[in-house]
């Protein structure tokens, strides 16, 4: 759908005046003719108002996994609303069971009770409450102390943003936060706190950093470790090959649960179906969203393993005291199985897995020609460059080398939609081509050869 300029600027004076854009003023955006308004969708491709067409290289938020304009699930979404779309209190739906018992399914060990959510910060808070509670059942209530990593982002709910450590994600103004929250090292090879270590040494100290922590606070009082499989913020980290199953083996030696914050790395996005399914290791609880629907209708889950859930059963007392008004939404369970079916069939995460090695072929080719690539890092197609002004000592440019304004702008000239930076993620639809990925690393080349010139 086209437009003319006329709709296009009162849409965008609308805009402007009434709506929040995450992390944008409205002069800003004012003065750089923001926010531009997306219309329609194919695959990893989306189209503006004014008739343009552009890659989506960081698939939205990291959830367009199945890519846009299938059809398919607006018809799946469409005839659940024909059906019922809501279900009265202490009743389900049929595709709300499916899906429940699709989840228990595909997700690794004996994952097998899902409580539903509208989203990855629902889901993360979620978490929370039922790790609170089980300790409570369980005769263990002085487990409330809660462990996740520098540079991490758990969610923007305030349980969910007390858990996050990353200078991103600023969280001064909404302090005082959840207490008995505590962060350890993040396990980044790049950025070792420690220098002089191999990977898996570096690992190794992550994991003896957090278990000084557990004896510290008392392991007994632990309720939880918190942890993506790749962390986002910091650009696509991925732990050295020891650290997830170190990490399992810590919790079980104290009695603490291990939270799997699958939300961004769930449903194909790291090569595999989940990200943990890389170490072969089984959390107690695994948190997701995004993928599960790609994005069509808001959903997300809390996936507890059977230990956990049956805490919850016996008697009255025993039940779960949670509710998400939209949790386990017909409408968005439907879709979501749909999704999970395109997923299955259209073997996407064999070909997150294939594209992913590709793209970072062509991201280490543009390492080679241009220096300021301090580091190339991923799995499937969650990868990401990191950009810095020495190679040796990993400064980061100035603000006032407009780093970000430049390559930003440089790609969506050449029609590639990407939020570049010091760390600049790349993560395009798990339907991406050879092709489009040739086109995101080429205007990658010219992005950084145009900031190269004003420096």
């Amino acid at each position: 759908m086209t437009t003319n300029n006329s709709e296009f600027n009162e849409l965008q004076k609308s805009a402007l005046e009434h709506l929040w854009v995450y992390g944008k003023q409205p002069s800003q955006m004012a003065e750089a003719g923001e926010p531009n308004i997306v219309t329609s969708g194919s695959g990893s491709t989306v189209t503006d108002i004014h008739g343009n067409t552009y890659i989506d290289a960081m698939s939205a938020l990291w959830l367009k996994n199945v890519g846009y304009g299938r059809k398919e699930i607006a018809d799946a979404a469409y005839e659940q609303m024909l059906e019922i779309t809501y279900m009265p209190s202490g009743t389900t739906t049929k595709p709300t069971i499916q899906i429940a018992q699709k989840l228990s399914e595909i997700t690794p060990g004996d994952l097998s009770r899902s409580f539903f959510t509208s989203g990855g910060s629902e889901s993360n808070e979620t978490a929370i409450k039922i790790i609170k509670a089980y300790f409570k059942r369980i005769g263990e209530p002085i487990r409330t102390k809660f462990i996740s990593r520098i540079g991490s982002y758990h969610g923007a709910t305030a349980g969910a943003l007390a858990l996050g450590s990353s200078p991103n994600f600023p969280k001064t103004d909404y302090e005082p936060l959840m207490p008995n929250t505590f962060h350890v090292p993040q396990p980044n090879p790049y950025r070792p706190i420690v220098q002089g270590l191999s990977d898996e040494a570096y690992a190794e100290f992550c994991i003896t950093s957090t278990e000084e922590l557990m004896k510290a606070q008392n392991p007994d009082t632990i309720a939880a470790v918190f942890a993506e499989p790749i962390s986002s913020p910091m650009g696509a980290i991925v732990p050295p090959a020891n650290y997830w199953p170190r990490l399992r083996e810590l919790c079980d030696k104290y009695g603490c649960l291990l939270v799997a914050d699958e939300v961004i790395t769930g449903f194909g996005r790291t090569g595999k179906m989940f990200g943990v399914e890389n170490w072969n290791v089984v959390p107690d609880i695994m948190t997701v969203a995004k993928g599960i629907t790609s994005g069509y209708i808001p959903m997300g889950a809390a996936i507890t393993r059977k230990h956990i859930s049956d805490a919850f059963i016996g008697n009255d007392k025993a039940t779960l005291q949670h509710i998400i008004t939209f949790g386990g939404h017909p409408v968005a369970t439907a879709a979501s199985l749909k999704n999970i079916e395109i997923i299955e069939r259209d073997n996407l995460v064999e070909n997150s897995r294939i594209m992913g090695e590709y793209l970072r072929e062509g991201l280490r080719g543009l390492q080679e020609k241009h220096k300021i690539i301090g580091d190339v890092r991923g799995l499937g197609l969650f990868c990401a460059i990191e950009i810095v002004k020495d190679p040796d000592t990993k400064e980061y440019f100035d603000e006032s080398a407009n780093l970000s304004k430049i390559l930003t702008s440089q790609l969506s000239e050449n029609g590639i939609l990407l939020r570049a930076g010091n760390i600049t993620n790349i993560a395009p639809p798990l339907c991406v081509t050879k092709d489009e990925i040739n086109n995101i690393v080429e205007s990658l080349n010219i992005a950084l050869t145009a900031f190269e010139a004003t420096i």
